[in-house]
């Protein structure tokens, strides 16, 4: 007797929720301005969303994203950058010097210059003769401060220990002339061929309403008073990515730091494109520090700051592209611009309310994604800043200068899984090797 066969029925595939990328940065976008205009609302505090908090934001923002840009360019051919805060510091010094005998746009040239120097340096020790990458970077950060203080002493002092024009071995004299500003007309109220047009970003600012207010704001700031280095910074953002996703030479720089022995196959000089990385990656650098003089409208010692550093973290966190670069460091110079413009004992507790209201939406995130336990941890991070908010009165105002990097933390939790450096980066090839 033959028994029938009962058919297979195949189990349940379980489904896994995905996004696009694109979808996923405009729910994060409109999630981000949920929260801040709800902890402004709550915490009372205006300055949160404020134009002139992210007009210093864009300001502080812009030497450390061109640094995360630059420590990109590197690791993207192969080569990990540690060095990028001696490479900041070069480009200061040279940035002061050729300002001050020049003029402004000088100073930016100055300043690129300095870095391709400490970008060859690293390239020549880490390309050419094989040195670890994380050594030689700091050896460029060691080296570099006293390499300015040198300069400086031969450059702004005079034979008799006077400083020249008011410079001096820890400060080069006031830049020839500033650079220039822009407005956007009709939208921020800058000029027309000579007519001041109307501000309907300030006038929605100044009506409070939700969301709608804080946008403004926003937009106001990244609008209004841009110097022109910083509209320059924001032009080679944009062309970065053109370059490194459009074009042959992209696509080789990045084979070079994912693959090089297949694009060593292919014909691709991997070594001769590290060093285009490398070059590129100090030119950057420098221009970040080239930022920071006119900023201040002359060279100071230590006017760098570990901003450099910060710029490897921005790295990090933007997932090794320029978009989450600039995002990560507008991060940065968010906190420092509310640091800059509130009293610390208000912005803790209305740091404390944005912290609450983001970890939350965070928790979502990672709920949907089914990643539990960061969801979890960052559940319980947030619901603690809630309740410090509500039983919180003098609060120690110190918290705000951990904050970005409390959030940098938090953000490298939750997306951990979705990082990827490039696959080579840091590791050493010569010609001929299968890796």
């Amino acid at each position: 007797m033959t028994v029938p066969l009962m058919p297979t029925v195949a189990a349940p595939r379980q489904r896994r929720v995905t996004m696009s990328s694109r979808r996923l940065t405009l729910l994060a976008m409109i999630a981000a301005a949920v929260v801040m205009s709800l902890a402004r609302l709550i915490s009372g505090n205006d300055n949160l969303t404020s134009a002139g908090t992210f007009e210093v934001m864009v300001r502080t923002a812009a030497p450390i994203a061109l640094a995360g840009l630059a420590g990109l360019f590197a690791e993207r051919s192969g080569t990990v950058n540690i060095g990028l805060e001696g490479m900041m510091i070069a480009g200061t010094i040279f940035a002061g010097w050729w300002g001050w005998e020049w003029g402004p746009w000088a100073a930016i040239a100055g300043g690129v210059v300095g870095g391709v120097f400490g970008g060859l340096l690293h390239a020549l020790a880490t390309v050419t003769f094989g040195v670890n990458h994380i050594v030689s970077g700091f050896a460029i950060n060691i080296i570099a401060p006293g390499v300015a203080r040198f300069m400086a002493g031969l450059l702004f002092v005079d034979e008799n220990g006077a400083g020249i024009d008011g410079g001096s071995i820890s400060n080069s004299p006031g830049l020839a002339s500033p650079i220039g500003q822009f407005t956007l007309p009709l939208t921020s109220g800058g000029d027309l061929f000579g007519w001041t047009t109307p501000d309907p970003l300030g006038w929605l600012e100044e009506k409070g309403w939700f969301v709608i207010a804080d946008v403004a704001g926003l937009l106001k700031g990244l609008t209004t008073d841009l110097t022109l280095d910083i509209l320059l910074a924001a032009a080679v953002f944009v062309a970065s990515v053109y370059v490194l996703w459009r074009t042959a030479f992209g696509l080789r720089l990045r084979s070079a730091g994912e693959r090089p022995s297949a694009a060593d196959s292919l014909g691709v000089a991997v070594l001769r494109y590290r060093y285009y990385g490398m070059i590129i990656s100090g030119g950057l650098a420098g221009f970040g520090g080239a930022v920071m003089v006119l900023f201040a409208n002359r060279y100071q010692e230590n006017q760098v700051g570990g901003r450099g550093f910060l710029g490897l973290a921005t790295l990090v966190v933007g997932n090794w592209r320029p978009g989450g670069v600039a995002a990560g460091a507008g991060l940065f110079g968010y906190f420092q611009g509310i640091t800059l413009r509130t009293n610390p004992d208000q912005l803790v507790l209305a740091l404390l309310v944005v912290g609450a209201l983001a970890l939350g939406v965070a928790a979502v995130y990672a709920a949907v994604r089914q990643q539990w336990v960061p969801a979890v941890v960052v559940a319980l991070i947030g619901a603690a800043c809630f309740y410090l908010y509500l039983r919180t009165e003098r609060p120690n105002n110190q918290f705000v200068y951990i904050t970005p990097y409390l959030v940098t933390l938090i953000v490298v939790a939750v997306r951990g899984q979705a990082l990827r450096p490039p696959a080579q980066a840091g590791l050493p090839w010569r010609k001929g090797m299968q890796i």
